[in-house]
């Protein structure tokens, strides 16, 4: 079994007065993971998608919970977000029931966290649970194996099944693409056009790696920019999309308000425009490889629990970096090329208004740098 970073990170949590919670895409391996963590415990299992779990959980008094969980001094809520008053439930684990420790998973960010913000304010520990990681699989069978899986970890991505099924990758990609990843976000009374945003998710697979502007993106899709705005929105909090602004500080022409949209999988992205293509017959090899670098280094920070902004940098006359990290040892542009052999050089622009930050390409050469 492939071992999960975040597995020691909760391990040593367990059992500090507070709830563990843990979010994350569908499919990426939560459940698995609370399971590994588990497996050598008596714990008992709850799942917020049956009605009579969601019953007894939602309307409940710390009585009810010390009978309903028995001895059990583990209780695992998997889909957590689907029972109503979850975030009273666990505060009713956390202040009352001390003897045991509680932990949810979900797979909806807008959901959840609504739901528990407030009751659990300083009462919980909150964990994001990505599909598998470079150096998740670097740590399962070593950096030069990994490396010569790259081409394939770019078109079908990091979802464990698909990483352990080899030979179904298409076909699991698209009803995890169809179906699993959606769900809860089809749910959502918010979402009043599905086919809305099944023409949205294309035309921002079509645009990783570009500056998206929602105006052009609404009359290309025949929609408008503020139900652009809100269903990116809700496809970051279900864990599809993320955003990445544009630093503007000192330049003047520095595009102010712009924002870049990845994928937190590529696969999923090669699924939205059915293109599962080899490297050699694809035109699109740069916008992958940006993706996953930045998607990468996102869960590299993540796990480590390293603080840092993260951005983007362009001017109007079209000089642009392509990533740029601000931590506390100041900052870092990042340029990223295919090719081993290309070269690249930073605009002058940005040197002189940002005299300080450090400069690097990445490549498949020493992409280990970056994400491990």
């Amino acid at each position: 079994m492939i071992k999960r970073k975040l597995q020691e990170v909760i391990e040593k949590r367990l059992f500090k007065g507070k709830a563990i919670l843990v979010f994350g895409p569908r499919q990426s391996g939560k459940s698995t993971l609370i399971e590994k963590i588990l497996q050598e415990k008596e714990y008992l299992y709850l799942n917020g998608d049956d009605a009579d779990t969601s019953y007894i959980l939602s309307n409940t008094t710390a009585t009810k919970l010390k009978i309903a969980t028995g001895k059990h001094t583990f209780i695992f809520i998997d889909e957590a977000q689907r029972i109503p008053n979850i975030g009273i439930t666990l505060k009713l684990f956390t202040d009352q029931i001390k003897s045991v420790q509680v932990i949810a998973t979900g797979s909806s960010a807008f959901e959840l966290s609504s739901q528990v913000n407030e009751p659990l304010t300083g009462r919980k520990y909150e964990y994001m649970l990505y599909p598998l990681s470079f150096e998740e699989m670097v740590a399962h069978h070593g950096l030069i194996q990994e490396k010569r899986f790259l081409e394939h970890r770019l078109i079908y991505g990091y979802y464990p099944e698909i990483v352990i099924k080899t030979g179904e990758e298409i076909e699991l990609l698209k009803l995890l693409s169809n179906s699993y990843l959606y769900k809860d976000l089809l749910m959502l009374e918010q979402v009043k056009k599905p086919l809305i945003l099944g023409k949205l998710l294309k035309a921002l697979a079509l645009q990783v790696g570009s500056e998206v502007n929602f105006q052009e993106i609404a009359q290309t899709i025949g929609s408008d920019p503020k139900t652009v705005d809100k269903y990116i929105d809700l496809l970051e909090k279900t864990f599809v999309v993320f955003r990445l602004p544009a630093l503007s500080r000192n330049v003047r022409n520095e595009i102010k308000k712009g924002k870049k949209i990845y994928f937190y999988d590529c696969g999923i992205r090669n699924a939205v425009i059915n293109n599962f293509k080899p490297f050699s017959e694809r035109t699109d090899t740069g916008a992958l490889w940006e993706n996953y670098l930045i998607a990468e280094r996102l869960k590299y920070l993540q796990y480590r629990n390293i603080e840092a902004e993260r951005y983007f940098w362009r001017t109007t006359q079209q000089q642009e970096i392509d990533y740029l990290e601000e931590n506390v040892e100041g900052l870092f542009a990042y340029e990223f090329k295919w090719s081993k052999h290309a070269s690249v050089r930073f605009p002058t622009t940005f040197s002189t208004n940002y005299p300080n930050a450090q400069s690097k390409m990445i490549t498949p050469a020493n992409m280990e740098e970056f994400i491990l």
